[in-house]
């Protein structure tokens, strides 16, 4: 397998740690960087120095209004110093784009899977890859896959991915011995909170949680300034947790899980069987629930009862400053989002209803982005530690 190694510009920690701050919060002084990271400004000059070397940070000119002593110069992240691939991996589709050291999207391309063994799938994947090489504005050097199901992140395996009926995939190794780049894959949902951490409405926030509402109910957990994994790569299963003895089946194969009532796929099974009409799809659900249609507004106010729910355990559990819910769901929010917050308001525990909960839409290409956003987190970090966290 193809480890992530980290740049010598920043392989220790103190390195790491003001470039990440520099994204998040750039252009920034050094004396800001040194009251951020509660380091001295001569430590914070020598390990800016490899970085400025290096061409990932550059001086940004004189900043701030005149003043006695040495003038502020604040430091930047050199965007177009070198570009990552992210893909964004399902049973029909691969998305992908290239990104910029901002996570800015540069290029995409898209292209059908037909056929969803391994070998064919890592075959779409590659052809995908050289395409964005080719758009790319500068070199790519690393690869970001991101694929619903269970990622172990620090074997990199696809452990189980429901969509594609595949367990024990070795992807990053199958698509770096193809490409000739590092590859490292993570979780979608889990992409997608990588994303909002340094690029999004995580940055400054020590502890908060994306929750997705679509195929599926998935949630991805930031505690203290790091994303969580858990022992094996289960943690943030949302979508499993129970909320009713005696509901629906879950493709899990327990019963009465948040997904039976909240995905997309239980709202409209719903709706099918209250009207009689299999041959019903989700978009005319959504047409019913607005026209006001009694069964198909049940349905979706029943699916935002169960998230509102499910954010409460997630605020229960954790205590997170933000809740950040997202996902091709959230298209049909006006159906469900009163009665989610009504929800979480009756089942958060004391303070931690006064979570910050906001919505957040997902523009084209973000899940391949956030794919994208986890291989820059990797350039920079490295590997996730065995640890699980």
């Amino acid at each position: 397998m193809m480890l992530l190694a980290t740049p010598t510009a920043v392989a220790d920690a103190t390195a790491a740690s003001i470039f990440v701050t520099v994204l998040a919060r750039g252009p920034i002084a050094r004396s800001e960087i040194a009251t951020a990271l509660g380091l001295s400004a001569g430590t914070i000059s020598r390990a800016v120095r490899p970085l400025l070397d290096s061409g990932y940070l550059v001086e940004d000119g004189a900043g701030g209004p005149p003043r006695l002593g040495r003038p502020v110069v604040p430091l930047r992240v050199v965007a177009d110093r070198e570009f990552m691939v992210g893909v964004k991996l399902t049973a029909d589709h691969v998305c992908g784009v290239v990104v910029d050291l901002l996570a800015q999207v540069r290029a995409s391309r898209e292209a059908a899977v037909t056929d969803t063994s391994v070998p064919a799938v890592v075959a779409t994947v590659t052809d995908l890859v050289e395409q964005l090489r080719a758009d790319a504005p500068g070199p790519v050097t690393r690869i970001g896959i991101g694929v619903g199901g269970h990622v172990d992140s620090a074997a990199q395996l696809i452990r189980f991915a429901p969509f594609l009926n595949w367990r024990d995939v070795p992807l990053p190794e199958l698509v770096s011995a193809t490409t000739g780049l590092p590859v490292v894959v993570e979780n979608d949902v889990n992409s997608l909170t990588a994303a909002e951490q340094w690029f999004g409405a995580g940055v400054d926030v020590p502890s908060f949680a994306v929750v997705t509402i679509g195929a599926g109910i998935g949630c991805g957990l930031v505690i203290a300034g790091s994303l969580v994994h858990g022992a094996v790569g289960l943690a943030g299963e949302l979508g499993h947790i129970p909320i009713s003895a005696d509901g629906p089946r879950c493709r899990c194969g327990n019963t009465g899980c948040v997904e039976t009532v909240a995905s997309e796929e239980a709202i409209l099974r719903r709706v099918r069987a209250a009207s009689g009409r299999d041959d019903l799809d989700l978009a005319t659900a959504v047409a019913l629930g607005r026209a006001g249609d009694r069964d198909a507004v049940g349905a979706f106010t029943a699916a935002g009862d169960a998230l509102g729910r499910a954010l409460a355990v997630v605020a229960n559990l954790i205590n997170p400053h933000r809740i950040v819910l997202s996902g091709e769901g959230l298209a049909a929010s006006d159906l469900f989002e009163s009665a989610a917050r009504a929800s979480f308001a009756t089942h958060a525990f004391g303070q931690a209803v006064e979570c910050d909960l906001i919505t957040r839409p997902l523009p084209d290409h973000t899940w391949a982005r956030g794919a994208a956003a986890v291989a820059i987190q990797h350039l920079f970090l490295g590997p996730t530690p065995t640890n699980g966290r």
